[in-house]
């Protein structure tokens, strides 16, 4: 099977953006050059990489399968970019970037002595907020960037005028009191007698939670509800509730007298980088920054959870 890597790129659009319109609209082509690139790559992988619905496109098993290929080829040529072009120290400005707090905490504010050394003329400034704050702001040219957070379970498109630059996935942990389960092998919520924790519910762990619970059981708790993971865990281990927790959150949290499960089917946590779709080619100093988070965030790597 020979195929070629440049017409990853626009199955890679496809699946972030949506549909064959929407990838070409980011891509600056027509609709019906993209529909050839993806022709010619079906015939070369002899496989159906996308199928037509009445409401739009979705990619079969088999376009998943190389797009998700396509965007790890997609980050070493990244980080390999980064390390040729962008340590260069003439890069100057200032990148301010958006995002909640594990992920400053974990994997960007450690970085920030290193990008000093290697950038001395680039100046980052970082902001904490929640995702509506975060996109008003980089809308409104607060920020250059945000970092959010989707349940990689749902699909999704990144909003109109911007683009998505992935960074980690990370596997959801289901959150319950020490010893509460006296058996992992079938875990039914519903037995436990106790709610899912109430949060935000814009949050990708609320999405998470709801399409877990589905599965899992039990009901949703209108008694208390989280905006940390520090207070959820409390909350958890005073036997008020369960809840899900990102693998990145829980490194830095104490998990005394709670238990984190693996548990099939929880799927994982994406985190994205966000900018605005014209302002990345336009800047050499954000440009510089993407590099460098994306290099920070390929340090985490994690074990699928079963999804």
């Amino acid at each position: 099977m020979q195929i070629d890597p440049r017409r990853l790129r626009f199955l890679l659009a496809v699946a972030r953006y949506g549909g064959v319109l929407a990838a070409a609209d980011e891509l600056a082509v027509t609709a019906s050059a993209v529909s050839q690139q993806l022709a010619r790559l079906e015939k070369e992988t002899g496989h159906v990489l996308l199928q037509r619905t009445q409401t739009g496109s979705v990619l079969t098993p088999a376009g998943l399968a190389l797009a998700e290929a396509a965007e790890d080829i997609e980050r070493s040529l990244t980080l390999a970019r980064s390390r040729l072009e962008h340590d260069d120290a003439s890069v100057s400005g200032t990148v301010r970037i958006g995002g909640f707090q594990s992920f400053l905490a974990s994997v960007l504010a450690p970085a920030l002595p290193e990008w000093r050394q290697r950038h001395p003329a680039l100046r980052f400034e970082t902001v904490e907020a929640d995702e509506p704050d975060l996109m008003r702001a980089l809308r409104a040219g607060g920020l250059d960037a945000a970092v959010v957070e989707l349940d990689a379970g749902e699909s999704y498109t990144p909003p109109r005028g911007t683009t998505d630059v992935p960074l980690l996935d990370e596997p959801w942990k289901l959150v319950v009191p020490s010893g509460a389960l006296l058996s992992l092998d079938v875990v039914d919520l519903s037995r436990l007698g106790m709610p899912w924790l109430g949060l935000d519910p814009a949050a990708a762990s609320a999405k998470a939670v709801r399409r877990v619970r589905r599965e899992l059981g039990g009901e949703e708790s209108t008694q208390h509800t989280f905006l940390s993971y520090q207070n959820a865990l409390s909350l958890v281990a005073a036997g008020e509730g369960v809840t899900l927790a990102p693998a990145l959150a829980l490194e830095s949290l104490p998990t005394d007298g709670v238990d984190l499960l693996d548990v099939p089917g929880l799927g994982m946590r994406r985190v994205v980088l966000r900018h605005l779709s014209r302002t990345r080619a336009a800047s050499p100093a954000l440009a510089a920054a993407t590099a460098l988070v994306r290099e920070a965030s390929a340090a985490f790597s994690y074990e699928s959870s079963g999804m």
